[in-house]
C-alpha cells in the first residue's frame, strides 16, 4: 500500500482540513498517511513552512493552495490506477 506523505504541523487549521479530506477519501481508496512534523526536521522545515498543508501521492504534489476534494481525489486515481 503506498503511504500518501502528509507534511504538516501543530494549531494549523488548514492542515486539520486536509487531514480531514484524506480520512474521507480513505473509505474510497486504500493508502496509509504518513504525517510529517516540519517541526522535527530542518529541511523539510525549510522547504514547506510557507506550503503546508503539503501533500505527496507519488509524483503528485499539493501544496496549501492545491488540496481539495477534487485534486485529492483525482491523484488517488491515478494512484490506483482507476
Amino acid at each position: 500500500m503506498t503511504p500518501v506523505i502528509f507534511y504538516t504541523k501543530e494549531n494549523c487549521s488548514l492542515c486539520e482540513d486536509a487531514y480531514a479530506l484524506l480520512k474521507l477519501l480513505q473509505h474510497d481508496y486504500h493508502f496509509t498517511i504518513e504525517e510529517r512534523d516540519i517541526y522535527t526536521n530542518d529541511e523539510w522545515l525549510e522547504e514547506y513552512q510557507l506550503l503546508i498543508p503539503y501533500i505527496k501521492i507519488n509524483e503528485t504534489e499539493l501544496n496549501c493552495e492545491q488540496i481539495n476534494y477534487n485534486s485529492l481525489d483525482n491523484a488517488l486515481k491515478r494512484l490506483h490506477n482507476v
